[in-house]
């Protein structure tokens, strides 16, 4: 791929999505911290982090970052941008660790180095998308029974999730909160994509906004995104930052791509080369989460090291 300067622009505004992304984290945990000292925390249902400066910031910080990651692909191509998204885990892991004292231990280094590498590796052997002219066309693929399936194994995972598993275990199992927000995640961006089709043609002189297909795609992206948007902040408030952070991008990452699969039969134009190079990249990721997940507060525990004493004389028992 040579160098352009639509290739700078696009390499720039990735770079910066990453920080202003990986910024958001640490600036909204700020956010919760301050609320849970002023209020109810928003783990056990408080909104007052709603009231601030801080917490409203990283919502700022976030969304400044996804306008900057969507405005790349204009400029780039995926195979350059969709990897530095991994650089937003090490920029939050390492803010984390300075600005929170949230201690990241050796291995958590390595879970991450891990997660990086797994999801790099999907993103590099990924296939490449089918051609969308439509919106239209979308609806046609989202409601085929594949991803019908799909999507109503998401919607009953979630609710399971939310009205059984979130009072009982969401306190002590981080994988409750981000089990909702990646799978939402998954059918949130294949909506985005349409609206963003929709967005793009209407631009272009063909207004998609007449269609109904576009408004369901609209409402359903709103109502992800709430939700998404209210489960991080509690994983936020509950469980470390720099383990939340990868933990998220890494399930986000696998369900995204098993959605888009699903939805594109993307598997079906590729060499069982290709696949398996995928799946040895969901094992790496795999092996990243569960090294972040057991090793998440090592850094954060000091070694209880015993002392020994040598007792004086007078406490011997065998002094005169």
């Amino acid at each position: 791929m040579g160098a352009t300067s639509d290739n700078g622009i696009g390499l720039i505004l990735a770079l910066s999505s990453s920080i202003f992304i990986g910024s958001s984290f640490i600036i909204k945990k700020m956010g919760l911290n301050k609320a849970a000292n002023n209020g109810k925390r928003a783990a056990t249902g408080g909104h007052a982090y709603l009231y601030e400066p801080f917490w409203w910031a990283g919502m700022i910080s976030m969304i400044v970052g996804e306008i900057a990651n969507f405005a790349a692909y204009a400029f780039a191509p995926a195979i350059l941008v969709t990897p530095l998204g991994a650089l937003s885990i090490i920029f939050s892991s390492v803010l984390a660790h300075f600005i929170l004292k949230e201690r990241l231990h050796i291995f958590g280094m390595l879970g991450c180095a891990l997660c990086v590498v797994g999801s790099t590796t999907i993103v590099l052997h990924a296939p490449h998308e089918k051609d969308i002219h439509s919106v239209k066309e979308v609806w046609h693929l989202a409601t085929e029974p594949g991803f019908i399936v799909y999507f109503c194994f998401v919607i009953i995972v979630v609710s399971v999730l939310i009205f059984r598993f979130v009072r009982t275990h969401g306190q002590s199992h981080m994988m409750v909160y981000i089990g909702i927000c990646s799978l939402m995640g998954s059918l949130t961006v294949m909506c985005v994509k349409a609206v963003g089709i929709a967005l793009k043609l209407s631009f272009e002189g063909t207004n998609q906004f007449i269609y109904f297909q576009t408004w369901i795609f609209t409402v359903i992206v709103v109502g992800c995104c709430l939700l998404q948007i209210n489960y991080l902040n509690k994983a936020l408030d509950t469980f470390n930052t720099a383990v939340v952070s990868p933990v998220y991008y890494v399930m986000f990452t696998a369900f995204t791509i098993i959605a888009s699969v699903i939805m594109f039969k993307e598997w079906d134009r590729q060499n069982g080369t290709q696949i398996a190079t995928e799946l040895c990249g969901f094992v790496t990721i795999l092996s990243g989460t569960f090294l972040l997940h057991k090793t998440k507060d090592m850094g954060n525990k000091p070694p209880e090291t015993p002392v020994f004493t040598t007792p004086s004389l007078s406490e011997r028992h065998d002094f005169p």
